[in-house]
């Protein structure tokens, strides 16, 4: 499908912390089949057309050019936009490096844009078995563990991150998340801190507090290459 056919949320022009070691656009994409709780774009959730043209996007970064390192790809869900390849690809032709934040919904247009991708930040919700406590949709761990596998197996960079709430995750179900995506390859985790801003369930609002001892922070750097948790 045709770039111009993308359902553009919204773009932050420039981010020195959505790409690891780039400065970039973030390119936010319209949709998501989950209503995780914390979401912090929930106005992204909906597939409508969004308010932006994938042409005002060529023409922000073209007015950048010699500015920008990366354009990376947000949301929403941005897997599930069958025009993001062709975006991607317009990306890479105008010379800038292809980052991707993904829940990891859909293993089948994950391979399809993985090869033209420079780096992956995948949030990683809970223990997989538990995903839809956070999720709200049965059986969603499955194709998260399909995709984990197949980031793993293609050797594009990654991070993955995990939101913390006590609500939706206690502090063993962190660890056991935390051990099995080492044992799985993973070399770089990050979690963060719960943040209001944006989230509209009054509940997790409400009841957000600190879930993490040092001890437990502790065991869980000591599995990883590098190891980061990053405050609200």
């Amino acid at each position: 499908m045709d770039a111009g056919a993308l359902r553009v949320g919204g773009i932050t022009a420039f981010t020195a912390t959505d790409f690891p070691g780039k400065l970039a656009a973030a390119v936010f994409i319209q949709g998501c089949p989950w209503r995780c709780g914390y979401c912090h774009n929930p106005h992204l959730q909906s597939r409508q057309r969004g308010p932006l043209s994938w042409d005002s996007v060529v023409a922000l970064l073209e007015r950048r050019a010699g500015l920008l390192d990366g354009v990376v790809f947000s949301g929403g869900e941005p897997t599930m936009d069958p025009a993001l390849p062709d975006a991607m690809a317009a990306v890479r032709q105008m010379g800038l490096a292809v980052g991707l934040h993904t829940a990891c919904i859909y293993p089948r247009q994950l391979k399809v844009v993985l090869p033209l991708v420079d780096w992956v930040g995948f949030d990683i919700k809970a223990p997989f078995q538990d995903y839809q406590r956070v999720t709200g949709v049965f059986d969603s761990g499955e194709p998260a563990r399909a995709c984990l596998e197949m980031i793993v197996d293609s050797g594009v960079p990654h991070e993955c991150r995990t939101t913390l709430h006590p609500a939706l995750l206690s502090e063993a179900d962190v660890e056991a998340l935390a051990a099995t995506l080492a044992d799985a390859g993973v070399r770089n985790y990050a979690l963060q801190t719960f943040r209001a801003q944006g989230c509209a369930d009054a509940g997790l609002n409400a009841t957000a507090a600190a879930v993490m001892g040092a001890a437990a922070l502790g065991r869980i750097a000591a599995r990883f290459e590098k190891f980061v948790l990053r405050p609200a």
